[in-house]
């Protein structure tokens, strides 16, 4: 008599009722519920932790933006009092800047095409020889091309020469 004793699930379980009689239509029906019952607390943490995340990093941006203003409010009267200093220091800075950038890219080129055709092999060259192959062969077929389409023009062209 203990085993025509059945477990009813607790209100709110998750849990399927084991039931001893396996074509119980009641314990059929809930194992379909529940495997086809999805479970969406993760969805629901990770959209929690979404929306605290965002408006942690959207205060913090709100207090960079108030301080940026606002410092900038405060130093503004030393920025326009010393500019004549900050434009020819920032024109010089400048030109330095770009020039050491250009004398340090022609070393670069320098170095790259020494190093090209003493045959050491520098980086990038395996691609600039296919390149060269490609376009001396695209060359070399459009030389034949011209050269027998020329040569048919100048047949018809005069056909008693």
């Amino acid at each position: 008599m203990a085993s025509d004793i059945q477990h009813r699930p607790v209100y709110g379980s998750t849990t399927v009722p084991r039931s001893t009689n396996i074509n119980n239509p009641v314990a059929s029906f809930l194992r379909q519920l529940q495997s086809k019952a999805r479970n969406h607390s993760g969805q629901l943490f990770g959209l929690l932790a979404f929306f605290i995340s965002g408006g942690i990093l959207l205060l913090l941006t709100g207090i960079t933006v108030t301080a940026f203003v606002l410092g900038f409010i405060a130093f503004l009267p030393i920025i326009i009092i010393s500019s004549p200093i900050w434009i020819p220091l920032f024109l010089l800075v400048t030109g330095f800047l770009s020039l050491a950038g250009m004398v340090f890219g022609t070393a670069a080129l320098i170095s790259w095409t020494y190093r090209y055709f003493k045959g050491m092999h520098p980086v990038g060259s395996d691609q600039v020889d296919y390149a060269r192959s490609r376009i001396f062969d695209t060359a070399a077929h459009v030389k034949d091309y011209a050269g027998g389409y020329f040569h048919g023009k100048q047949k018809d062209a005069a056909p008693g020469a």
